[in-house]
């Protein structure tokens, strides 16, 4: 499941509506609307999510939430660390090649590492 995927079933459930009648509401199949949920499909386009914002008649600050994590949202993320030390390589094939091994706590306190330290570099 992606953050998008999950984040947007909790809103259709929250409203009470059932896959089919919000797929057909947005003119795509079922079938894709739940590809989207459980993270089978890439990041969905501007427009699709445009459409599901209408939809959802979400208002401004959960519509960004929404597209926010449709951009964090690719289920075969691929990195480029061609121009990068070989550390970051080491780190990027390691992460990789185990995070299906890592546990809920394990992936958090990685975000969370990362996220602060983007915080406290962006307020240098």
């Amino acid at each position: 499941m992606t953050p998008f995927g999950e984040h947007l079933r909790k809103l259709r459930d929250e409203r009470g509506v059932t896959q089919k009648d919000m797929a057909r509401a947005i003119g795509i199949s079922p079938a894709y609307l739940s590809a989207l949920e459980h993270g089978k499909r890439g990041q969905p386009s501007w427009p699709m999510q445009q459409r599901i914002v209408g939809f959802l008649n979400i208002i401004w600050d959960e519509a960004e939430e929404l597209q926010r994590l449709a951009q964090l949202s690719d289920p075969k993320v691929s990195v480029n660390t061609a121009d990068l030390s070989s550390q970051a390589t080491l780190t990027a094939n390691l992460f990789s090649r185990n995070i299906g091994s890592l546990s809920e706590a394990d992936l958090i306190n990685i975000q969370t590492a990362i996220e602060t330290r983007l915080a406290s570099k962006n307020r240098a």
